[in-house]
């Protein structure tokens, strides 16, 4: 009776196949993946920054207050400031991950067998991401409006 475990098996398979491995194909083949970890980074670190600056500038806005007034200025501007950074975050977020998503459906539909065949789909996934980015744009717009007029009518303006 033939017996062969798992370790001989998966051995065979690596030496049959390290011949083949061509350590270039598969580092450019990993490229894409590289560079989008490192946007992800930087947008990441660009964020970051950002924050640290409007958490100093808060800081240093609030070192002044003297009285109750002064206070809740203070306060609103800041709120307004973290709403602004924070809608801005959301944006890029968005942008970076739909061009990605249809840099990633444009290598499917090279590397697929009948890239023909596959375009209709590539290019309805690629419309269905882009509509999802402006629909987010358009709320993230409303919502920002929403805010404005609601921080005017507490005003009194």
């Amino acid at each position: 009776m033939f017996n062969n475990t798992s370790f001989e098996s998966i051995a065979k398979t690596m030496k049959e196949n390290a011949e083949k491995f061509n350590p270039a194909a598969a580092g450019e083949a990993f490229k894409p993946a590289m560079d989008s970890l490192k946007a992800w980074g930087e947008l990441a670190q660009k964020q970051a920054q950002a924050a640290q600056a409007a958490m100093a500038q808060n800081m240093e806005s609030f070192k002044s207050v003297k009285e109750p007034k002064s206070a809740f200025e203070a306060m609103k501007a800041s709120a307004e400031n973290g709403l602004a950074i924070a809608t801005r975050n959301l944006q890029e977020v968005t942008a970076l991950g739909v061009a990605q998503f249809h840099s990633t459906v444009d290598a499917l539909e090279k590397a697929h067998p009948a890239p023909q065949a596959f375009a209709s789909i590539s290019q309805g996934l690629k419309t269905a991401a882009t509509s999802m980015e402006e629909a987010l744009e358009s709320a993230v717009k409303r919502g920002t409006s929403a805010v404005t007029a609601a921080t005017k009518k507490a005003r009194g303006g």
